[in-house]
């Protein structure tokens, strides 16, 4: 409990109306279990006291008890009688125990948990203080009553709750209720408040009375007074001697004090110089401040610009994601038909070619056929105007002199021979037409196919110089690596290296990336290379000034108009992103970032930032990669996968590789080599091929021709004839 002031006992005005409480029991052997209960320091009278009397008392679960009361006692003297085991001691020991006593002040255990009834995990004490009158403890807060809960755990640890009368919690602090016991002047731990039945044996049973003047001791507080001043008067002691120290001390300090204020007279003009500096600091501030604050104008200008094309900028974006929804939207229903009319045409493609077939003899046949009627037409409108021309001459040999007779005979003879060799000359002139015909077709088929054959060898012949341009490549990159990514990046290093000993970069540049990179599974070189495309020839620098140092270095190497690998500006770190909150995830397949070893903190950084590789899923397969990507709803976080062919798959769209092998990253180099070696020569006796198909129609374009020129010589005299 907390120490109490002297006054407390001897002042008229801290004495309560005066109350006691007395508990007695007289068991069946005739044994003293009385105890006394007293919380006044004066006598008792029947007048009834309006604070500090305890109303009533419940207990639950307390030492061998489920539940016992609640007890409610009168304003005056009570007795609380009853058989061995009914609850006596334990009501006393609860009023200790529940206005904060200790348990070793109950004579009944040495810890908490021992009141706490067996098979029970707690125990529960509920005290009711009067609260009335003048002299009420915070009456506004807690009304006429103050209700005192405190619970008992079986750990031996306990909670308080002092609640109002209308049971409001108003507290759980202990030194709220420290409060309460001062101000209504209880004490749990005093004899004389509260006897005991041990303590009362003791006192009856003692004869020396030096136990019983420090029995008086204890009960009027003078022993707890006299530690209280014992302790005050050894703070006193120290006192005088901090305060005789103090005073020497103030003795030097004078001293001190004149010697300053002396240097200070001596350099009086120092202040004016202070005052001085310190007008020009401000001064120099404020003009710091208003170059800043033109500068920040002329930034909020720009930001405010920037704002305006940034709404643009996203009004134009969301208005061209609308166009791009519809156009996925589109594309995918058009890629579904088309992989519908793609299984129709492998299935319809046996009929396809046997119609292709007929359909080329057909229309061959036609062409024989048009040719035929276009010949047979001529010959017609020519026998036509010759009849024509026949009939006129008839009637006009008709009209003249029967006399000639004869001539006329003859003429019709001459006339019938000339006709007969007219139909013959028609017939060869048809003929030769034909042939012409047939020539100048047979020429222009060879010229078509000439031409193709043409343009074929040189698509050959440009795959067959990229693939000799590639098997150099490959076969300087078994001594130096790095040639992979061009003939003059080991160079280019090299300057690199000299020119960061110089001291010319901040930081190293790095790169070029794919040298940096090494792959976990060789089969998803091509899905990598096709996700990465340039960035494997990119360098990163750690800022512009580092740039613009390597931009210098590689126009030594790389001439105008050539193409120059990529440069990434971005701030060199020792550790790699935490991108596990936004990265993709697939129990089945690695993203780019979990199928690469990087080593480099830097490059890791910087493919994360260019590319969000820790976004891209890696499929080998281009069948269960339209599976997981569109015909299901595509892993959280991920944008897009590659298949190990190197086709590019998003959730609407699908876009097939152009390349067949990669280029950077594959590690079996021999075999590659040996796979360009025999496409040169398969490319080769192509284009020889080629070549000598070419000579062939060459000639059959040049024999034609001279045919068609002999035709058409011929058919001009035949028309001579004619």
């Amino acid at each position: 409990m907390a120490k109490r002031k002297e006054e407390n006992f001897f002042s008229p005005e801290n004495a309560k109306r005066p109350r006691q409480e007395e508990l007695e029991d007289f068991d069946k052997d005739g044994d003293e279990d009385e105890c006394t209960v007293s919380f006044t320091n004066g006598t008792s009278t029947l007048t009834a006291a309006e604070v500090g009397i305890i109303e009533s008392i419940q207990l639950k679960n307390f030492m061998c008890h489920s539940m016992l009361g609640p007890f409610k006692f009168g304003s005056n003297v009570n007795f609380v009688v009853g058989n061995n085991g009914s609850g006596k001691s334990a009501v006393l020991t609860a009023l200790i125990v529940g206005l904060g006593g200790k348990a070793i002040a109950t004579n009944r255990g040495s810890s908490l948990k021992g009141f706490v009834k067996d098979g029970q995990s707690s125990a529960d004490i509920s005290i009711t203080l009067r609260n009335r009158g003048d002299d009420a403890f915070k009456a506004n807060v807690y009304g006429d009553s103050i209700v005192v809960q405190q619970h008992i755990s079986m750990d031996g640890s306990r909670s308080y709750k002092l609640k109002s009368e209308t049971g409001n919690v108003v507290s759980t602090r202990k030194e709220e209720l420290i409060a309460i016991l001062d101000h209504f002047n209880i004490q749990v731990d005093n004899p004389v408040s509260v006897l005991t039945q041990e303590m009362s044996k003791q006192f009856l049973q003692s004869k020396n009375e030096g136990d019983k003047y420090k029995f008086f001791m204890k009960a009027t507080q003078l022993e707890q007074m006299k530690e209280d001043y014992s302790y005050i008067m050894e703070t006193k002691e120290r006192t005088k001697e901090q305060i005789n120290q103090g005073e020497e001390r103030l003795t030097e300090l004078k001293r001190q004090c004149l010697e300053k204020e002396e240097r200070f007279q001596s350099i009086a003009g120092l202040s004016t110089m202070k005052t001085n500096l310190e007008y020009l600091k401000h001064e120099m501030a404020w003009a710091v401040v208003n170059e800043i604050e033109k500068q920040l104008n002329a930034i909020r200008d720009n930001i405010e610009i920037g704002e305006e094309r940034a709404a643009r900028l996203d009004r134009k974006m969301e208005e061209q994601q609308v166009r791009l929804n519809d156009a996925e939207k589109k594309y995918k229903d058009i890629q579904d038909k088309l992989e519908k009319i793609s299984e129709e045409t492998n299935a319809r493609a046996p009929e396809c070619m046997a119609l292709k077939a007929d359909v080329t003899a057909k229309k061959r046949a036609y062409n024989e056929a048009e040719v035929l009627y276009n010949r047979s037409l001529n010959e017609y409108k020519a026998l036509k105007k010759d009849d024509e021309q026949l009939c006129k001459r008839i009637e006009e040999l008709k009209s003249t002199d029967q006399s000639l007779e004869p001539e006329r005979l003859e003429r019709q003879k001459k006339i019938s021979w000339l006709k007969e060799r007219v139909k013959a000359l028609q017939d060869q002139e048809n003929s030769v037409n034909q042939e012409i015909e047939q020539f100048q077709q047979a020429i222009e088929k060879d010229k078509e196919e000439y031409t193709r054959i043409k343009r074929e060898e040189l698509d050959v012949k440009d795959a067959l110089n990229y693939n000799q341009r590639q098997l150099k490549e490959l076969k300087d990159s078994k001594t130096d690596r790095l040639k992979r990514f061009g003939p003059h990046v080991p160079a280019l290093l090299e300057a690199i290296d000299d020119a960061y000993r110089r001291g010319h970069f901040t930081y190293k540049p790095v790169g070029p990336l794919g040298a940096c990179i090494h792959l976990r599974d060789p089969e998803l070189a091509l899905a990598i290379e096709s996700c990465l495309k340039g960035l494997l020839q990119a360098y990163c620098c750690h800022n512009h000034a580092d740039e613009r140092v390597l931009q210098a270095l590689m126009k030594q190497f790389y001439l105008p108009g050539t193409s120059r690998p990529q440069i990434i500006v971005s701030e060199f770190r020792n550790e790699m992103y935490d991108v596990r909150h936004r990265a993709a995830y697939h129990p089945d397949f690695p993203t780019v970032l979990t199928a690469l070893e990087i080593d480099n903190a830097v490059v890791a950084n910087s493919l994360i930032d260019m590319r969000s590789i820790e976004t891209v899923l890696l499929i080998k397969s281009n069948s269960v990669a339209r599976a997981v990507m569109q015909s299901q709803k595509p892993p959280k976080n991920c944008r897009e996968a590659f298949t190990a062919d190197g086709d590019q798959v998003f959730a609407g769209r699908y876009y097939s590789s152009e390349n067949t092998r990669p280029k950077f990253l594959s590690k079996d180099v021999d075999s590659e080599i040996s796979e360009l070696e025999n496409e040169a020569e398969n490319k080769k006796a192509q284009i020889l091929n080629l070549q000598q198909h070419s000579s062939a129609l060459e000639k059959d374009i040049k024999c034609n021709e001279e045919l068609l020129k002999r035709c058409q010589v011929h058919y001009k005299e035949l028309k001579v004839k004619k």
